[in-house]
């Protein structure tokens, strides 16, 4: 990673709050507080980490409004109201070099159908298909080995990358991403059991996806039984992620790696689920809504809960009861050595 940025660049491109120090060294890399040498930026992002700004040796650094502290010689302090957020400024920086757009245009390897509709300012790249029908809209860019099927459409500024699929009829919004090896438009998981058999249910619907949305490596949306599966402006799908089909995802979402989704389920706006989360079919998870990682949700969720465990149960008592189950030893030691004693009791007694 070839990094160049003066102090007053950074400057520029995060406009800070307030400044505090100076450097003359020419930011080369990015690194963690404990790490960073001269020459390097980093950044306060957890206040667990407030302790090694002292001792960082980063020639500029990232940190809140409220930090109290002075620079060493030839270091720079730069206040903002969020010090991740202003590193990521940096980062899209850094992306545009890392992945520059190339120019527009068909790779003579790629397969592209006469009826498909590729507009003059996209990109299709190496050994990729686009099939009849498919529409891939301006500055959308395909990286190698896309797949996008029949009907199928890409909006403007789409980023496909390498081995990702878009199939029939599906549809993706503007500025969507895909990951390497996206699924979107795989058969739902549909059968039904016949005269000892398990017969396929044909999966006819579509996928549709709203503006930036982004969708994890090796994630996959499954197509509508019938109708839509559905994911909301914004919404964001870490790697890992099966979603099935008639799934309704609302907007601003978040789904951590691993989640699965079962059929016909609802996702209202700004739900969160943490890695691993289980949820089960036909059923609605109300607005703004935060489930724990490996939470097992089976019954519909009230918006603006907090759950955790399994099956999922508000967050403060599957607390409280992980930490009784802890002492269910000693519980169990109590109640023999009672029962112990009633038992000496009655002999005496009797």
């Amino acid at each position: 990673m070839q990094v160049s940025f003066t102090a007053a660049e950074v400057a520029a491109i995060i406009q800070p709050k307030a400044a505090r120090g100076f450097t003359s060294e020419t930011i080369r890399g990015l690194a963690a507080l404990a790490e960073a040498t001269s020459g390097e930026l980093s950044f306060l992002g957890n206040a667990k980490y407030k302790g090694e700004v002292a001792g960082t040796g980063a020639s500029i650094v990232l940190l809140p409004v409220d930090y109290v502290g002075e620079p060493k010689s030839n270091q720079l302090f730069l206040l903002t109201e969020n010090p991740s957020v202003a590193l990521a400024r940096i980062c899209a920086r850094i992306e545009l070099a890392l992945w520059p757009r190339p120019e527009p245009g068909i790779h003579p390897s790629a397969a592209v159908d006469p009826g498909a509709q590729v507009a003059r300012s996209a990109t299709i790249g190496p050994l990729c298909v686009v099939e009849s029908g498919a529409i891939i809209s301006e500055r959308a860019h395909l990286q190698a080995q896309v797949f996008v099927g029949r009907n199928a459409v890409i909006s403007e500024d789409c980023w496909l990358m390498p081995g990702s699929v878009v199939a029939t009829e599906c549809s993706l919004g503007k500025r969507v991403r895909l990951q390497p090896g996206a699924i979107v438009g795989a058969d739902g998981f549909g059968y039904e059991f016949v005269h000892g058999r398990h017969e396929k249910i044909p999966q006819v619907g579509i996928v549709v996806l709203g503006d930036d949305v982004e969708v994890g490596a090796n994630s996959t949306l499954d197509r509508a039984r019938f109708s839509r599966t559905v994911v909301g402006e914004g919404t964001k799908i870490d790697n890992l992620v099966q979603i099935g089909h008639n799934v309704v995802i609302g907007r601003h979402c978040l789904l951590v790696s691993q989640v699965g989704i079962s059929g016909s389920t609802t996702l209202e706006d700004y739900v969160v689920l943490g890695g691993q989360v289980g949820v089960g079919g036909h059923i609605k998870i109300g607005k703004g809504t935060k489930a724990g990682g490996q939470a097992g949700i089976t019954t519909d969720v009230s918006a603006g809960s907090f759950i955790n465990g399994t099956p999922a149960i508000p967050y403060l008592l599957e607390r409280r009861i992980a930490v009784l189950q802890q002492r269910l030893p000693d519980l169990f030691k109590r109640v023999d050595s009672l029962e112990e004693q009633l038992r000496e009791a009655k002999m005496s007694s009797s």
